[in-house]
């Protein structure tokens, strides 16, 4: 058992405890499959006593647990709370969720860089925990006996000695007026008996009767509705706006400009792409404000270059110079392909890699590259604000509410403890929602109005104006000796505007010569996480590199991974390897194991792919079949090594879900630019990959250990780009070096159809 020490005080308990009490509660145990078949829904307490931030016990037994995080798919609004309960001891059929507001009390509540079980771990173990030994405390005080003697099961309090007994429910009363404890005591991971055990969504009445769950769902009496006109291209700025048509439509309540930020008040990072001036456009509908929008005539000229202030967490600033061009991606392919061909700034350095490519019997070269992304949230970008006064109301789809509550506060001119962010369910956020300009835009609108607003982009708003994955390049090469043995490796990657490197990871370590250069490209196009940011590029063109690697070396692919990652367990080279090289290695053993590799299966392609990010393990061996001259995905076996896995078949449906859409955006994935705009600015143009195009199956599997959880949202997606391309390249015999694959594809299947 862990002695761990408790770090919420009994104020902001309590505090939060009332906060949450104003939340919605997320019934569950009723559900098919969540309790024994026949058994009755209790009824709601009269009296609920909270134990902490995250537990609340009523008088019957019932107990509600808090989930801190926003939630968008990935299902912790079931798994945080099933870690409270696995520590509490209560009987998970008596359990119900609600969603937490956000407050400090619940720690970060970001939801992001598949950190969030990570991070909440501890924390969350040591609430349900707390509230267990106090239940104990109050037992004990009543039965007069010592604390040890009492123990806990599914909800019940026992003292073996004298056959005495009782539920939560009774004791919670006395246990809620009793200090928070300053350590408890945890269990064992070998005696957890919720933790570790699949169960179903608590959403999923909502989610199957198509109740509100999102914002856009979501309305207030006397509410608004507005939209915002952006600028059209990237590099220009509002010169005019000629509104009389717009506001003699009807409906139409009030057209104005507006700065999203103070000129005295620095952008935060998490907000790049609020220029100064916006044009609000509000009304009784979104359609008639969406009509409204469109008759209005704006008038834009170009930014130039700036100068901007942003801030970062933790108050720190920096000042990025911006260029003012109208950028487009044919001048884009020209700047990468000069800064492709200059020596890059080294990261990492092992060994002598230029004697290792002098020497070498067999040097190979190949050049990878990928378009900008778009994230393609399927709800729209939106928020509902309700500033009265000094008070300020939000709700809508964000991953960490605190990044923009100070933003709000300054922009406004409130005090930050007066604004409330209701954290209603996202739908799709892979990085998007971090970015929570709209949340600003929304709040200033409403103050304008004086009313409750929602405000709502269109798909062309988000697509022409939005957050985008990176564009990138990458040139790999590879000094095989006389015996083809790998003795030297060379990566130099970069992008616009950053770079997408990771200096120290595979095959950092395993090679004694070792070079990692980077550039980068300034760009006034704004760029922001995207699922598993960086890895989602390098990973893929990383791992079918070492297949042409292990190819030309007359290797099995994953025998050689096996192999450089044996000399990084045995014998590393250098001192800042980021992996752990047996683990690693255990998902490509793994991944060989379940998928039957190097068995003959006549018709079947197949490609093979591992990474580590985000703390975690993840390998894909993809099978493809062609039909009728054209490649189809049958199956994709992955295997994940992600610490303890708290719901086996929600983090199943995560891994599928990473892998459905690293394919997508393989295949069809591009966003090109004209005159700094988008070229693409709806689906008609920008290509989804559709349900017929998913693999016909996918396995997923998980390395059992008691290692504390770590990432599981982003890890298995990296990877599965490079599978693909392998699998794809056994396929039709041709390697694939450009992002997105389809379009080439057709080139091939109409090569060989004359």
């Amino acid at each position: 058992m862990a002695i761990v020490k408790t770090t919420l005080n009994r104020r902001s308990f309590l505090k939060a405890s009332s906060l949450a009490g104003g939340g919605m509660l997320i019934g569950f145990n009723w559900m098919a499959g969540c309790q024994p078949e026949g058994a009755a829904m209790q009824a709601m307490p009269e009296a609920w006593y909270g134990l902490n931030a995250f537990v609340k016990i009523g008088e019957n037994g019932l107990v509600t647990i808090v989930a801190p995080n926003p939630e968008f798919g990935q299902n912790v609004i079931t798994a945080m709370p099933m870690i409270v309960a696995e520590e509490l001891g209560v009987d998970w059929k008596n359990v119900l969720v609600e969603q937490a507001p956000f407050n400090p009390a619940y720690g970060g509540q970001f939801t992001g860089g598949s950190q969030g079980i990570r991070r909440a771990w501890t924390m969350l173990r040591t609430a349900g925990g707390a509230a267990r030994l106090m239940l104990r405390q109050a037992a004990a005080a009543a039965w007069q006996v010592a604390v040890e003697e009492i123990t806990t099961e599914a909800g019940m309090l026992h003292h073996a000695a004298s056959g005495r007994k009782a539920g939560y429910g009774e004791m919670a009363s006395a246990a809620s007026a009793l200090p928070v404890p300053e350590e408890v005591e945890l269990k064992d991971v070998k005696d957890f008996d919720l933790v570790g055990t699949s169960r179903k969504n608590v959403m999923v009445e909502k989610i199957v009767t198509g109740k509100p769950l999102f914002s856009m769902d979501h309305r207030k009496d006397g509410m608004l509705y507005a939209m915002i006109v952006h600028p059209p291209a990237f590099g220009m700025k509002l010169k005019s706006v000629d509104d009389a048509a717009a506001r003699a439509m009807p409906g139409v309540r009030d057209v104005f400009t507006f700065k999203t930020y103070n000129d005295d008040y620095a952008r935060n990072v998490f907000d790049t792409n609020a220029f100064p001036e916006l044009v609000a456009v509000v009304g009784n509908s979104t359609w008639e404000v969406m009509k409204a929008k469109r008759a209005l005539k704006v008038e834009w000229e170009p930014v130039g270059d700036q100068q901007l202030t942003m801030s970062g967490f933790g108050g720190n600033t920096q000042t990025v110079a911006v260029p003012g061009a109208l950028e487009s991606t044919e001048a884009h392919k020209a700047e990468i392909a000069r800064m492709a061909a200059r020596p890059g700034t080294v990261a990492r350095k092992d060994g002598d890699p230029d004697a290792a490519f002098r020497n070498a019997a067999n040097v190979i070269e190949r050049s990878y590259s990928a378009p900008f992304l778009v994230h393609n949230c399927m709800e729209p970008i939106n928020c509902i604000a309700h500033v009265t006064g000094d008070r300020a109301e939000i709700a809508g789809p964000i991953q960490g509410p605190g990044v923009i509550v100070q933003t709000i506060a300054n922009r406004l001119g409130i005090p930050r403890e007066n604004i409330n962010v209701t954290l209603h369910r996202m739908g799709g956020g892979f990085g998007r929602r971090a970015y929570s300009h709209y949340m600003v835009e929304a709040a200033i609108i409403s103050q304008k109005m004086e009313a409750p607003v929602k405000l709502v982009y269109t798909r062309e708003d988000d697509l022409t104006y939005g957050v985008y994955r990176p564009t990138y390049q990458a040139t790999y090469r590879a000094a095989l000796d006389e015996n083809n043995n790998l003795i030297g490796f060379h990566v130099k990657a970069g992008g616009i505007p950053e770079s997408p490197l990771f200096a120290n990871r595979f095959p950092a370590g395993a090679v004694d010569n070792y070079l990692a250069e980077e550039w980068s490209i300034p760009s006034n196009i704004t760029i922001g996480a995207f699922r598993a940011p960086r890895s989602n590029f390098i990973a893929g063109v990383e791992q079918s590199f070492l297949d042409e690697v292990a190819e030309a070396a007359g290797k099995d692919p994953i025998a050689f991974r096996l192999e450089l990652l044996e000399r990084a367990r045995t014998s590393p080279v250098g001192e800042r390897n980021e992996y752990d090289a047996e683990r690693y290695a255990g998902v490509l053993e793994l991944a060989r194991e379940k998928s039957g590799w190097g068995a003959d299966k006549p018709g079947v392609h197949r490609g093979v792919s591992a990474y580590f990010c985000h703390n975690s393990y993840a390998a894909h061996v993809l099978d493809i079949a062609m039909v009728g001259g054209k490649p189809v995905v049958q199956n994709v076996c992955c295997a994940l090594d992600c610490g303890i896995v708290v719901n086996p078949d929600a983090a199943s449906n995560m891994a599928e879900g990473a892998i459905v859409d690293g394919i997508g955006n393989a295949m069809f994935g591009h966003l090109t630019f004209t005159d700094g705009a988008p070229d693409q600015k709806n689906f008609d143009a920008y290509r989804m990959i559709r349900n017929a195009e998913a693999p016909k199956a996918i396995e997923v599997h998980f390395v059992r250990n008691d290692i504390d959880p770590t990432g599981l949202g982003e890890p298995p997606f990296p990877p599965i780009f490079g599978a693909l391309a392998n699998a794809l390249y056994r396929a039709t015999g041709k390697r694939l070096y450009d992002q997105p694959f389809a379009p080439q594809l057709e080139e091939l299947v109409q090569e060989a159809t004359g």
